[in-house]
């Protein structure tokens, strides 16, 4: 039986990190990973953002050459590889999978692959035959795509996000059966290529987490790009030949031809058959481990972090919580992850990002708030890029200036989202961002112009109108 002081169960963004800063912090540390063939970096560096985010790469691209003569550059014969683009994103997963496999290395990370399956708070039985013991066992073994209960759904051309980035061609016809991020990212993706690209969704907005005004001029967008959305519909079924039927709310129903259908209606925690009633550790009625702010499972000892404790299901969200746990385990000062300060990214075309209350939230939440917006047009670098389409949005504490939510529809706004979430954890006003002199010319421009906003000095937008 081998003896750990620390084991992790998962080698994805917070499982890998997680192990890394123990092996740093001195504590005798494996790593199990039960998919060998893949390797480490779990559903975001094989199955999701990494990958996904590299089709994307490519389609902006393609897309920006076909309209490169509005800046004055012809380009001819502009043609999409999709094998090509497969390849590259198959190289740049690899490269970054080999990459942490080499930071456990150097960090004294003993990595291993196999799958585990807790016997008690303290032991895990590994599919390979051997039997780990650990002081602190770390479970990071992440979600999958949830399946949704439709008639049809095993049909060829029905597939799943992981289906969808092993495609060998690019469709011509795709449904898309959710209208959250991943389905609005790969709907992004597919009207690069000039695919026909049907949305159908059950509630009544897209992107529903997001700020109302994000998520419209979201809609507005795709819809401008050559994208039929549909909100408020149900999917009743899917026939052979991929005929795809949905039902309005009046009871009306409809059908979509497709060649692909992407099922992207969300991911379920990968808590089955991993030991845990054994064990005793308590989980929901969804399937997620129950755990307090810090992590904690209720069975001492035994922790659980990213989409499997489902707090926050995003990659970066389950690194910090590993590295957090790391802490914990070695007796350094630590404090709960403050999952109102983790930003949201959506990697559309402008982007999308987010942090804190939306205007809703805000409303909800009782405080006298008050909202500022200021346009991607007043915007000098955005209109160089010819990306001028989006705003940046505050809802700020009308008295004390706090900055409760930001949001972004601009060019690298997943980028930008950063300044906002540093100045919040770090308690600064809209006054304190005012003040900040950014650099020209700029998109960051914009975050600070939101902030003149606030009080009615912005130079580059329009006197505002008096309030009657």
């Amino acid at each position: 039986m081998a003896k750990f002081e620390a084991v992790v169960v998962g080698g994805g963004p917070g499982g890998y990190e997680c192990a890394i800063r123990l092996a740093q912090y001195g504590i005798k540390t494996a790593l199990i990973e039960e998919n060998k063939d893949e390797g480490l970096g779990g559903t975001c560096l094989n199955r999701g953002c990494i990958p996904a985010k590299t089709l994307l790469m490519s389609s902006d691209l393609y897309k920006e050459m076909k309209e490169s003569a509005t800046f004055g550059v012809s380009c001819d014969n502009i043609a999409y590889d999709y094998k090509a683009v497969k390849e590259r994103k198959c190289n740049v997963s690899k490269t970054l999978r080999n990459g942490i496999a080499g930071l456990c290395k150097s960090h004294g990370v003993e990595v291993i692959y196999a799958r585990a399956v807790l016997t008690d708070a303290h032991t895990l039985s590994l599919s390979n035959g051997e039997t780990v013991e650990a002081d602190k066992i770390v479970l990071a073994t992440g979600s999958q795509p949830a399946r949704i209960p439709i008639p049809g759904i095993d049909l060829p051309g029905v597939v799943d996000s992981t289906g969808l980035l092993d495609l060998e061609e690019c469709p011509k016809k795709v449904v898309i059966v959710g209208g959250g991020v991943i389905g609005i990212e790969f709907a992004t993706h597919f009207t690069n290529l000039g695919v026909e690209v049907t949305i159908l969704e059950m509630l009544d907005t897209i992107l529903a987490p997001l700020d109302a005004d994000i998520s419209s001029a979201m809609a507005a967008k795709l819809e401008k790009n050559g994208a039929v959305i549909k909100t408020g519909v149900r999917v009743t079924g899917i026939a052979e030949g991929l005929k795809v039927t949905y039902a309005a709310k009046d009871g009306s129903e409809s059908t979509v031809d497709a060649d692909v259908v992407l099922m992207a209606g969300g991911r379920r925690p990968n808590s089955r058959d991993i030991g845990l009633e054994k064990v005793g550790v308590a989980t929901t009625r969804r399937g997620h481990v129950e755990t307090d702010g810090l992590c904690r499972t209720n069975v001492p000892g035994i922790y659980a972090i990213g989409d499997l404790n489902g707090k926050m299901e995003l990659a970066h969200a389950a690194s910090a919580q590993g590295l957090q746990v790391a802490a914990h385990i070695a007796g350094k000062p630590c404090k709960a992850v403050d999952l109102n300060k983790i930003p949201s990214c959506v990697y559309t075309s402008p982007e999308a990002a987010m942090v804190g209350m939306t205007e809703k939230k805000a409303a909800e939440s009782g405080r006298d708030y008050e909202v500022s917006i200021f346009g991607m047009s007043g915007n000098g670098k955005a209109m160089v890029m010819g990306q001028n389409e989006g705003m940046v949005k505050l809802i700020t504490d009308k008295a004390t200036g706090e900055i409760l939510g930001a949001h972004l529809l601009a060019p690298r706004a997943t980028d930008m989202i950063s300044e906002f979430v540093t100045l919040m954890a770090a308690e600064g006003t809209v006054d304190e961002l005012a003040a900040a002199v950014h650099p020209h010319p700029t998109v960051s421009e914009a975050l600070m112009e939101a902030a003149h906003v606030v009080h009615g000095n912005c130079v580059h937008a329009p006197k505002p109108r008096k309030k009657k």
